[in-house]
């Protein structure tokens, strides 16, 4: 994997994660940009909007880690990741699962464009 787009992703998956531990889903919508495709683990949504609502109804105490597992960049300002992330719970086992997204700069900033879960048995 190329350093500099491990880098880029790892910048906007701990800004992510951080929010997410932090439960602030203002700060998690954030990350995506205005137009984002977002599927979590429900019918997906387009925009922050519908990121910050996603994040507002997860449970107080849900944390959020990840490992990169693939990188791509498709272009100077937009680079995939693959990674296996793993969500904590308080009051359950935790639950993995895989998660593709693409980040794509916009202005100076790196931001979430797609984010697409899946969970395999």
């Amino acid at each position: 994997m190329a350093s500099s787009e491990v880098e880029i992703l790892r910048s906007v998956l701990d800004r992510w994660a951080s929010a997410v531990d932090a439960h602030e889903p203002e700060r998690v919508a954030s990350s995506f940009t205005e137009d984002a495709i977002f599927q979590g683990l429900r019918p997906y949504s387009v925009g922050r909007a519908g990121v910050a609502a996603y994040y507002a109804s997860q449970p107080l105490g849900l944390t959020a880690g990840y490992d990169i597992r693939e990188v791509r960049r498709f272009a100077d300002d937009l680079v995939l990741g693959y990674l296996d992330v793993r969500f904590g719970f308080t009051d359950r086992p935790a639950l993995s699962v895989h998660l593709a997204v693409f980040v794509r700069r916009v202005d100076h900033d790196w931001l979430i464009a797609h984010y697409q879960v899946s969970k395999l048995d």
